[in-house]
């Protein structure tokens, strides 16, 4: 990994010159895929690997980190290797065997990983540590934080306009900042288009029990509510099935769950992780890696609703119209959606 960071410093280098003379855009991008190239062609491609709190098949958060892993082995040649289900206990240990084994970039896919991290990265300064959704920054360490709160916000809207009984509900895994502040958009979204609607919310304080969720949200259902949304990972899909069983309209979350119920998911808030990971891989192998925060939404590509389906006939045309021009108003930067990383009683 030194050997490659000092040929990093070489290519930063040589683009600083570039700059100088115009078209650095243009010759930063290339020299990134030549030094990919030319890492497969030495056999030396990066040792990348991933960790999940949940299963790499869930159609959903960790589903989608894994195929960012997917997409750095097919584009980039990187050698890989994951880990699924791990629990906060064993999160420093996880990171320490792919450290201690050589691997140059491991990435820890949710907030809980962002303080094994940064544990883990003093004693292994060689490797690179990359979290989504945490707070964590060092030397060796960043965090890569997705705008998740401008799908909930439109979820919320969607749900205050299609509601019958004006009771809306959310259901989410465990509290932590990266999930309240889809919870808290949701709710801003729906108030915005009624501020006298209800919201209920839930925590199952799980993010694999579908059953858990499937709880709670029938729970809400059985007091009125009939709009289900969540942000509860491989959880999530219980509340789905629940909202599909008393036959009322659910989002997704993460990634396009349509298929989980086709009659009932009226639109997903997707997750980009692919678009994460292929910006943080750019960023480590041109030499721009810094330890920070970034964050990354709809402009950037990272967050974005799913396709409406047959569901289009279901919704109403201005309310269509309504959520595509609040959303083009996010990208562009006119309307920013708020940040409330704060739990709501």
């Amino acid at each position: 990994m030194k050997r490659f960071f000092a040929a990093a410093l070489s290519l930063t280098l040589a683009l600083s010159m570039l700059t100088a003379c115009g078209g650095a855009e243009e010759t930063k991008t290339s020299t990134t895929a030549t030094t990919a190239t030319e890492a497969e062609a030495e056999g030396e491609g990066l040792k990348v690997a991933l960790c999940v709190t949940g299963a790499v098949n869930d159609m959903g958060f960790c589903q989608s980190a894994y195929e960012g892993l997917l997409l750095l082995e097919e584009k980039y040649g990187a050698e890989i290797a994951y880990t699924e289900n791990v629990q906060p206990a064993d999160m420093a240990a996880t990171f320490t065997d792919y450290a201690a084994t050589g691997y140059d970039i491991v990435f820890g896919h949710g907030f809980q990983f962002g303080d094994p991290a940064l544990e883990v990265a003093a004693q292994y300064p060689d490797t690179i540590f990359v979290c989504t959704e945490a707070a964590a920054a060092a030397d060796n360490v960043a965090s890569y934080v997705m705008s998740c709160e401008q799908g909930g916000y439109l979820e919320g809207v969607l749900a205050a306009r299609m509601t019958k009984t004006n009771k809306i509900g959310f259901v989410g895994p465990i509290e932590g900042a990266s999930l309240i502040k889809i919870m808290n958009a949701f709710e801003d979204g729906a108030k915005s288009v009624n501020p006298d609607i209800e919201v209920q919310t839930a925590w199952t304080g799980s993010f694999t029990d579908t059953a858990l969720a499937k709880e709670a949200a029938q729970a809400m259902i059985d007091s009125g509510v009939d709009f289900i949304a969540h942000d509860a990972n491989e959880c999530g899909n219980g509340a789905i099935l629940a909202a599909q069983a008393a036959g009322i309209y659910a989002t997704g979350d993460s990634y396009d769950q349509h298929e989980l119920a086709p009659e009932t998911v009226l639109t997903s808030s997707m997750y980009n992780v692919p678009v994460v990971y292929d910006i943080a891989y750019n960023d480590i192998v041109s030499g721009n890696f810094k330890g920070e925060v970034k964050y990354l939404g709809m402009s950037e590509g990272v967050v974005e609703m799913a396709p409406y389906y047959d569901m289009e006939e279901v919704i109403p045309e201005e309310v269509r119209t309504e959520l595509a021009d609040l959303q083009a108003k996010i990208i562009s930067g006119e309307f920013i959606v708020p940040l409330d990383e704060t739990l709501r009683k």
